[in-house]
């Protein structure tokens, strides 16, 4: 039977393959495959794997699965709450390829539409934090106040002081992740109550929670005025509905502000993706780890975002980066954002209000009962204990809860917790009265009669109607915590009321980007393949997207399914028996593999193994990653052809032997070919006591040919962005899951609240147990349709696009690393160097001139500077890789036309690219070349051509200018 899924998922036509074949040079595909992967590494047989579905049979099977989860409504809190997503951006931004194809915003020029609303999102932090610069996202809560440690570390006046306080009211997998992260790092991370905080000479920073992990919301005040005087820098994790009533952080002094924006219209989906924030003073902006969206000029003078700062990014920064943050969840930022514009500044407030006067109202209805309100103060979250500071029975609330279908927050001191959201209606607020009501053995108050709110829960009518527990007052904190100060004043918030305006704000933000909906984006090392909208479909199912991180196990059986099912198939293609999908980017993929790596040692009494040879080729992560995890970085160099140069590996493996803990290297390397003396590799660094750590970057040109144990690596990450069909989502969501031997499997990461990871597991990674769990389901769905022959056939295409393009371009440009058969893997790298030395012409300028073709460029300057590295994928079809060869063959005759002196060396195609709509209108066309030359390049272009909104973007101005909140009233109309 015929793998219809695979056939719409691979690009060529069987009888294109042919054709592409013999351009190649190669008899049949088997052939090219045999010429490009070494022999010895080879795999025996196929993918042990179930056979491939169709659509409506992964589908229809899939349905089956979730409906084993049980949807309760849930009250835990702890940083995650049910909410709303609008209709209008469920529909055109989380269902749409316009807004989740699109790469990280790297060619600022044809990414506009999400650079704006990232700065949008950068403001509505800035703005409800009450800090002066905020980043594009973070991955969770947790990991951005980790990074609020480091940074503080990084910007303490006191270099000696190695003490970072962690308040015991922070929520406790935010504990968890900063303890982890600080050990390796030899910071000392100590937890105490707020009021023992001890600030003497040894401590540089403290963090908070404010309303705090049990709901009771403090004046921060006292306490960060306290430290200041001491020396010492605080950060405050917060809720960003809360800051719509509360005083912000900023206000009362916070040096840095971080949380998650998942409440604003993000689901639950069991943990993730969310998008994390981090805001912080404008000292700090140049110290701040993560993306950061800015404000510049184009070549026209005219407005244009672009990403500032770049040159903290890892790829050139590498171990001395802020961070080894690489994917973020600029999508998730992105729905945050537009929550925000939807409602507006007084709908976020009266949802606010309304969640708060509910909190009130359930506070009134349990104190009916005889229980006991420990927070005094609060926003949305009870702490409820027995009467006369008793304990409750926590077994028979529990058992009314799950009757009633509900989850509590329970202390090990008999509280119980109770976490409201915008979703909570007046039959909810009942429903938990009830339960408490038959735990007691007692009759329940008379709540009264109703109205519809939600569609899934009746509302509170407590402004109109009298009933015997309503609440008397609107406020239950103190009026010195009320926010008096205005917020989300942009015109961006205010604008956009009706769902018309709303709708078209969002497409004319989608029209000025370029993703796989527009054309093919060829980025090297970042697979931007087909995120098929089968994979993409149950994401938004509600038995999926409705579930906390948090609830009983028994509630969630599919998910459960899923994930085993999942981790099986990793077992198979890497060849590796353990496994954790904690990891939720790539980059904290890295990490995990290393401290597993690391703890492994110390266990084995070789806790001074704290090198990890690094190839001078790897991703900028790769080192980041290593100096976070506690390591020493050597460099490794590579020989003239690219590959690591074996003799200098066996002289720094042989001279650091007593301290070697790993090498770190990408395969296929990151040069794009397979590297022929791998397994040596590995064998010298095992025989010198050190593990290997496959990159698992380049994994599309792996599955079903080779694996990483084959290799021999002992631990390996996969980012699930790119090899396996999560979209990219204009920076993120990504996964990054990790496969150990059997010897690494014990110490995989856990989970300070959920049961996970091995039998003497790391700390934490991230927030949720199983990371951004949602999207886990695309690459689970990705691998059931392909099935084993389907995925094997996408790694065997991705080399044959590659070679097929080689073919077509190799003599206008000079390839610059290939096999020892002359073959690429599934990238090459295009070495425009000698061309620049001819012409002037360099790597930017091709990059700028391809958008004028409708095309985003490759990856520019990397692993090499001065050349572009492309990676076409499985799913391109033999038509969309002929043209955009067809562009790089004309824009060479372009370039040889400067070499050639018939176009001017300064004002040419290439030097002024892009050509907006605007400047080819322009009654002022003083060019040397036609405008016609500028806009049309090629006849192809014409019918379809996409208009880049802004000129080349001037950075180094953006830097010396910074703007990294929303424009003000008369720029933003202009843009």
């Amino acid at each position: 039977m015929k793998n219809e899924f695979a056939l719409r998922h691979l690009g060529p036509r069987p009888d294109e393959c042919r054709d592409m074949l013999r351009l190649v040079g190669a008899a049949s595909l088997d052939a090219l495959i045999d010429e490009v992967v070494p022999p010895d590494i080879r795999r025996a047989g196929p993918l042990d794997l179930p056979p491939a579905e169709s659509e409506f049979a992964f589908l229809e099977r899939l349905r089956h699965i979730a409906a084993r989860n049980q949807v309760f409504r849930s009250y835990i809190g702890l940083g995650y709450y049910d909410t709303i997503t609008p209709s209008v951006i469920l529909r055109m931004v989380l269902e749409n390829p316009g807004w989740y194809t699109p790469y990280t915003p790297y060619q600022a020029e044809i990414a506009q539409g999400r650079l704006e609303a990232l700065l949008t999102f950068q403001t509505m932090v800035s703005d409800l934090t009450g800090m002066g610069v905020a980043n594009a996202s973070l991955l969770d809560e947790a990991s951005a106040a980790a990074e609020a440690m480091t940074m503080l570390r990084r910007v303490q006046a006191r270099r000696d002081a190695n003490l970072f306080l962690v308040a015991d009211t922070c929520f406790p997998q935010t504990i968890a992740l900063v303890q982890a992260r600080g050990e390796p790092l030899g910071l000392d991370v100590r937890v105490v109550p707020t009021s023992e905080l001890d600030l003497d000479e040894r401590v540089f920073g403290v963090l908070l929670q404010y309303p705090d992990g049990n709901g009771l919301a403090t004046d921060l005040r006292p306490i960060i005025e306290q430290a200041h005087e001491a020396g010492v820098l605080v950060a405050v994790a917060t809720d960003l509905l809360a800051l719509t009533l509360l005083v912000p952080p900023g206000e009362m002094g916070a040096d840095v502000v971080v949380g998650s924006a998942q409440r604003f219209g993000v689901p639950l989906g069991y943990g993730g993706p969310h998008a994390a924030f981090f805001a912080t003073r404008d000292t700090y902006v140049r110290q701040m780890p993560g993306r950061l969206i800015g404000l510049s000029v184009d070549a026209h003078g005219e407005p244009a975002y672009r990403m500032a700062l770049q040159t903290r990014e890892q790829h050139i920064r590498r171990d001395k980066a802020t961070s080894n943050i690489c994917t973020a969840q600029a999508l998730l930022a992105n729905i945050a954002a537009f929550y925000a514009v939807y409602h507006g500044p007084d709908g976020l407030r009266d949802i606010a209000h309304r969640v708060h006067r509910r909190a009130c109202t359930l506070e009134e209805g349990l104190r009916a009962l005889g229980c006991v309100q420990r927070n005094t103060d609060f926003f949305d979250t009870l702490r409820m204990g027995g009467a006369s500071g008793g304990r409750l029975p926590l077994d028979r609330v529990r058992e009314a809860a799950l009757e009633t279908r509900m989850n509590l927050r329970y202390f090990d001191d008999g509280d119980v917790g109770i976490s409201l959201d915008e979703t909570t209606g007046a039959a909810d607020v009942a429903a938990i009265v009830g339960a408490f009501a038959q735990a007691l053995g007692q009759s329940a108050p008379d709540a009264g009669s109703a109205d519809s709110h939600t569609g899934t829960a009746p509302a509170l009518a407590d402004d109109r109607r009298p009933a015997p527990w309503r609440a008397e007052e609107d406020r239950r904190y103190p009026a010195s915590l009320a926010r008096s100060s205005r917020y989300l004043t942009h015109p961006v918030f205010t604008a956009h009321r009706s769902e018309t305006e709303m709708m078209r704000y969002i497409r004319r933000l989608e029209r000025k980007d370029i993703g796989l909906d527009t054309s093919m984006i060829p980025l090297g090392s970042c697979t931007m393949k087909l995120n098929a909208a089968s994979e993409m479909l149950p994401i938004t199912w509600p038995e999926l997207g409705r579930v906390h991180p948090f609830v009983p196990l028994e509630q969630v059986q599919g998910y459960a399914q899923v994930l085993r099912e999942l981790e099986g198939m990793i077992r198979e293609i890497t060849g590796l028996p353990g496994v954790s999908l904690q990891p939720n980017s790539g980059a904290q993929g890295e990490l995990a593999g290393l401290l597993v790596i690391r703890a492994w040692h110390g266990d084995r009494g070789d806790s001074q193994r704290n090198v990890v040879l690094i190839p001078s080729s790897a991703h900028g992560t790769n080192p980041a990653s290593a100096v976070m995890a506690g390591m020493r970085v050597v460099v490794v160099a590579c020989d003239e052809r690219g590959n690591v140069d074996v003799d200098d590996l066996r002289q720094k493996a042989a001279q650091h032997a007593p301290s070697l803990a790993a090498l770190m290297i990408t395969y296929p390397s990151t040069h794009g070919v397979f590297e022929t003396r791998i397994r040596e590799i590995c064998t010298v660094v095992h025989e010198h006591g050190g593990q290997v750590y496959m990159d698992g970057a380049n994994m599309n040109a792996q599955v079903g040919l080779t694996s990483p144990a084959l290799i021999g690596a002992d631990v390996c990450h996969l980012n699930l962005h790119k090899t396996f069909a999560i979209p990219h989502g204009g920076g993120g969501p990504g996964m990054g899951p990790i496969a150990v031997a059997s010897h690494l499997a014990p110490y995989l990461p856990g989970h300070p609240i959920v049961p996970s990871g091995g039998a003497r597991a790391v700390q934490a990674v991230a927030a949720a147990p199983w990371g951004s769990a949602l999207v886990l389901l695309i690459s689970y769905a990705y691998m059931r349709m392909l099935g084993p022959d389907g995925m094997t056939d996408a790694s065997r295409i991705a080399i044959l696009n590659a070679n097929y393009m080689k073919a077509r371009l190799e003599r206008a440009y000079p390839i610059l690393y290939t096999g020892a058969r002359d073959r690429v893997a599934h990238e090459m790298i295009l070495d425009l160097r000698p061309l620049k030395h001819a012409s002037g012409i360099d790597e930017q300028d091709v990059a700028k001139r391809l958008m004028d073709f409708g095309f985003h460029a490759p990856t520019v300057s990397f692993p090499v500077p001065g050349t572009l590295m492309i990676e076409p994928t499985e799913s391109e079809p033999r038509g969309e890789l002929d043209r955009f060869c067809d562009a790089l063959l004309q824009i060479r005759e372009e370039i040889q036309a400067v070499i050639d002196g018939q176009a001017d060396p300064k004002d040419n195609v290439l030097k002024q690219a892009p050509h907006t709509a605007a400047a080819v209108a322009s009654d002022d066309w003083s060019h040397a070349y036609t405008r016609a030359e500028a806009a049309f390049p090629l006849p192809w272009v014409k019918p379809s051509k996409v208009w880049p909104p802004v000129g080349r973007v001037d950075n180094p101005y953006g830097d010396r200018n910074l703007m990294c909140v929303c424009p003000p009233v008369e720029q933003y109309e202009e843009v």
